[in-house]
């Protein structure tokens, strides 16, 4: 059973937006209703995959996990959206659901922070919402802090409360 990662397509974008939306749904069905998980669908975020990688190709990175050959997770990162110089955001990290605690996670968040560090971006950081307690776990081993800065953004038609995360990104 091997894992790779590769950079994403324009191929990969629409079978991106369909993990995309089971990623969602397992990781966020224990505190948000089910109709703020029913839409977008599946291939509603798939087009949204390739709609934003059509506007952010150039200064994104998408890279895609495999296991055998099957797409099981996926990362996305860029510079941060606060414009400061030295700080890249990862915009996402999500994983189809039998791919917890596989260390699929972790292979991408390693693989995103050097792929930060080759850009130059000594600092990352992140969103997460405040209710997803595991991805929260998750950062928080991966050495992420948060920094008492929040938003709001919606999923479907809910609005969620959304914690922003920081780390150093040295080698």
């Amino acid at each position: 059973m091997t894992l790779t990662l590769r950079p994403a397509t324009e191929a990969d974008l629409m079978a991106v937006g369909a993990l995309h939306h089971r990623s969602r749904a397992a990781a966020y069905s224990s505190f948000l209703p089910p109709e703020a998980l029913a839409t977008p669908t599946p291939e509603a975020m798939g087009r949204y995959w390739v709609e934003r990688w059509g506007w952010e190709r150039t200064d994104h990175r998408a890279i895609v996990a495999e296991r055998d050959g099957r797409l099981v997770g996926f990362s996305y990162l860029g510079p941060d959206d606060a414009g400061e110089p030295d700080t890249g955001l990862l915009n996402a990290i999500h994983l189809e659901p039998d791919e917890r605690g596989r260390g699929t996670g972790r292979a991408l968040m390693v693989d995103a922070l050097a792929a930060m560090r080759a850009r130059g971006w000594s600092r990352a950081v992140l969103w997460v919402l405040r209710e997803n307690e595991a991805a929260r776990r998750f950062y928080e081993r991966g050495g992420w802090t948060a920094t008492g800065e929040e938003r709001e953004d919606r999923i479907g038609p809910v609005l969620v409360p959304q914690l922003r995360y920081a780390r150093p990104n040295e080698c």
